[in-house]
């Protein structure tokens, strides 16, 4: 049973930076896409980034140019490196995993605060 991780949600001011990690456990061989997605407070989630397993990337259009994902996986990790944050990327990120068979899992998710 695939089971992603988060960690390195924080309190940062605006401009700054931050870098979350996403590592799954379990049978990492049935992994496909790895993904970002943040839910702000009164909205729904959405999806920030994602990566395929033959490293593909994509970026919703408010974060291209400021955040990169990235996949490691020697260490069944994936990382979204989070630059010049603004405080409209306040939320609760979730990592998902999509399993070659169709089927997902999703991360605790992490809290990210961007203040002005």
């Amino acid at each position: 049973q695939v089971q992603p991780v988060e960690s390195g949600g924080g309190l940062v001011q605006a401009g700054g930076s931050l870098r979350l990690s996403c590592a799954a456990s379990g049978s990492i061989v049935s992994i496909n896409t790895m993904g970002w997605y943040r839910q702000a407070p009164g909205k729904q989630r959405e999806l920030v980034a994602r990566i395929s397993s033959s490293g593909s990337t994509y970026y919703t259009d408010s974060v291209k140019g400021r955040f990169t994902i990235s996949r490691d996986n020697a260490k069944n990790t994936v990382y979204l490196q989070m630059n010049s944050l603004k405080p409209e990327d306040t939320g609760v990120y979730y990592c998902n995993a999509i399993l070659w068979s169709g089927s997902y899992r999703w991360g605790q998710g992490t809290q990210v605060t961007v203040s002005s």
